[in-house]
């Protein structure tokens, strides 16, 4: 049965060279095209917003699995997401590289940490199937099975 645990809300005007802001304040932003496509310095873009909440996501997802083995996290351990904003035709799509480093742990310990990761994550449930995402660990592609990315909450 499904749990509603938390309901974000912000609004946006203006579009992609407009003004964001959440509910609560906190995000109170002027929005632009990326500077590399002709857009203003200064203001942020929804890929960055959006790479910013998914490698927070991912590290709060590895922080509980290794929680639930018994291990910590070493507080210098990262994820960056890059965000790829693409045209494909007369569309436009989004594609994302999570890129790890645990920093204690062994590279096969970190793959598994991933893996389960990205099956718990609310970001990778919420994209797979929907949006290329390529998982790496310091920088090394991690093989990703088909069944690995297909899937809801459910198949934990």
């Amino acid at each position: 049965m499904k749990k509603n645990l938390y309901t974000a809300d912000a609004s946006a005007v203006g579009g992609r060279s407009g003004h964001v802001r959440s509910a609560t304040g906190i995000i109170d932003l002027d929005m632009s095209v990326p500077e590399g496509l002709g857009g203003k310095k200064g203001a942020t873009n929804p890929e960055e917003l959006f790479a910013a909440g998914y490698a927070s996501c991912f590290q709060q997802a590895l922080l509980v699995i290794a929680q639930k083995a018994g291990d910590r996290l070493d507080n210098e351990s990262s994820v960056k997401c890059s965000v790829t904003l693409f045209q494909e035709g007369e569309g436009y799509g989004l594609s994302a590289i999570l890129d790890v480093d645990l920093k204690k742990f062994d590279e096969a310990k970190t793959i598994d940490m991933v893996r389960q990761a990205h099956k718990i994550c609310p970001y990778s449930v919420g994209t797979r199937g929907n949006m290329e995402v390529e998982l790496r660990v310091m920088g090394k592609p991690v093989p990703v099975e088909a069944e690995e990315n297909i899937g809801v909450a459910e198949h934990k």
